[in-house]
Formats: structure tokens, sequence, C-alpha cells
């Protein structure tokens, strides 16, 4: 039986609902779009929205549910929420840093905003064992170099928590 999601999030977009469920299943493995609900007549009444044109998508994202609402111009995607991507190797890294930012906007510490506008942080899963030692003198030389980069360097940033 598969697993029941309790909370799962739905991406507003202005009409890219599809486009856009279409990418991210491209770039995450055992992905795939689970439904693609269309407007009736009702649509172009209430929203503007010819009738057949497509309201909302269901797709997973490595099994994680998700839905896309093209819901209008309205509202617009900002860094205050975000989706992190956690990595486990400088390949899984680069992987996604450059697929989820072609045409997207590239940003300090691993984040990035893809061609949709929506948020990603691209990190490393070791990066939460660099930052978390006993050792402040590591911590913080992890930071720093952590801080001056924007596409986050594994090797890098072992060799800042080494000394």
């Amino acid at each position: 039986m598969p697993a029941i999601h309790r909370i799962s999030p739905c991406l507003w977009f202005d009409h890219q609902a599809e486009e856009a469920a279409r990418f991210y299943t491209s770039v995450f493995p055992n992905s795939r779009i689970t439904a693609i609900l269309r407007y009736g007549e009702a649509g172009k009444e209430i929203h503007g929205r010819p009738a057949g044109s497509v309201m909302t998508v269901a797709f997973e994202l490595d099994g994680t549910p998700f839905a896309a609402l093209n819901g209008g111009p309205v509202f617009r995607f900002t860094e205050a929420v975000s989706f992190e991507v956690s990595c486990e190797d400088q390949g899984e890294v680069d992987r996604y840093w450059d697929a989820l930012g072609a045409g997207g906007v590239h940003q300090h510490c691993g984040w990035l905003s893809d061609r949709y506008g929506l948020s990603w942080q691209v990190v490393p899963r070791e990066l939460a064992d660099l930052l978390d030692d006993p050792d402040p003198r590591k911590v913080e030389r992890v930071m720093e170099a952590l801080l001056a980069m924007k596409k986050l360097d594994l090797a890098a940033l072992r060799e800042a928590y080494a000394g």
C-alpha cells in the first residue's frame, strides 16, 4: 500500500503548472506526473481560464507528492520558501545545480531560483556534519568558506574544515 502523505506542497503558477511539473519530473529520479485536471466552463467565468486548460497537475518528485496550480498572476514565489535537495556527492550537487539553475538565478550558499522563480537549496549531505563539529574553529572555517560560495564545493568545504 502506498504511503499516505498528510502534508504536501501546492505550487501556485500563473499558467505554467504543467510545463513546470514536466521540468521537475525530468530533473529528479523516480518522479512522475500522476494526474492533470482541467478547467471546465466555470473556470472561464470565475478565473478567466478557457475550458480545457490545465487547472492542476499532481506529480511526485522522488516519491514526494506535489501539486501545481494554474491560479493566475496574483502570487509569486519568494525565497521565504525553498526546497532543499540533499546530495550524496559533488557530482549530484553539480547535476542538480546545473539542471535546476538553467534559466534561473544562482544565489549564494547553494541557493538558486529556477526559471519559474521557485527557490532551491542544493546541499551536500556532508555539510551538516562539517557544521556540527564540537571544534568552533573548524565550524567557523567551514562557515566562512560556505558564505563565499554560490554553488557549494564539497572539496573546498572539506579543506576549510581540515584547516
